[in-house]
């Protein structure tokens, strides 16, 4: 099976049979080919329903954790979105394929290298990639229709709550560095609203509002 035919089959299979069915969403899963942002030793187990390793103690989540947590953004294209935790890319692709413009943090400085690299070759140009402490956000391009944090924190960090506009949407994993539940917030009146979506399991997130090194 071809990797386009694995793709296909990973949107089918893993994303709509789990009850997603925004179109635009399936179609960028669809579309962004994930085997090029996985290390080439773990390359055909790309759209595998599992996390795999990308390097520097980093993982790149299974594909259905991803699209559940791009889901929650619920974005139409014209937003400016926050990704904490850059990784390998792919779920940056992804946001790219669906907002206007994508501000991305990630302080591991091989895998930021890397990112940059592979966005540039495959033409994403909406981009913008920083190295820094996710936990405090980029407050410079503030305030984010939207902001993606893909570590677990023991709580949401309150500069990403300031920087997050009114009406905002936020997916996060909370909970201890073991276990977590995937959040929803979303901002109104200056107050976040909390639903809780599914248990998951992230690496930590590092930084002052995150967990100590």
């Amino acid at each position: 099976m071809t990797f386009d035919e694995q793709r296909a089959k990973m949107v089918e299979t893993q994303l709509k049979s789990r009850g997603l069915d925004d179109e635009r969403l399936l179609a960028a899963f669809g579309k962004v080919p994930r085997h090029l942002f996985i290390p080439e030793e773990f390359r055909e187990e790309a759209y595998a329903d599992h996390p795999l390793p990308i390097g520097a103690g980093q993982t790149i989540s299974q594909p259905y954790i991803v699209a559940l947590m791009v889901d929650c953004l619920g974005l139409r294209g014209h937003e400016r979105v926050l990704e904490i935790g850059s990784g390998s890319g792919y779920q940056t692709a992804i946001l790219s394929e669906l907002a206007l413009e994508i501000f991305s943090v990630e302080r591991v400085p091989e895998l930021l290298k890397a990112v940059q690299v592979r966005l540039s070759t495959l033409g994403y140009l909406n981009v913008h990639l920083a190295a820094g402490n996710g936990s405090l956000g980029w407050p410079e391009h503030a305030p984010f229709d939207a902001i993606i944090v893909s570590a677990a924190a023991p709580r949401i960090p309150l500069p990403l709550v300031t920087q997050l506009a009114e009406r905002g949407r936020m997916a996060i994993p909370i909970g201890t560095p073991q276990a977590q539940m995937l959040v929803r917030a979303e901002k109104r009146r200056g107050i976040l609203h909390q639903k809780d979506i599914a248990s998951c399991v992230f690496v930590p997130l590092i930084g002052d509002y995150g967990w100590p090194v």
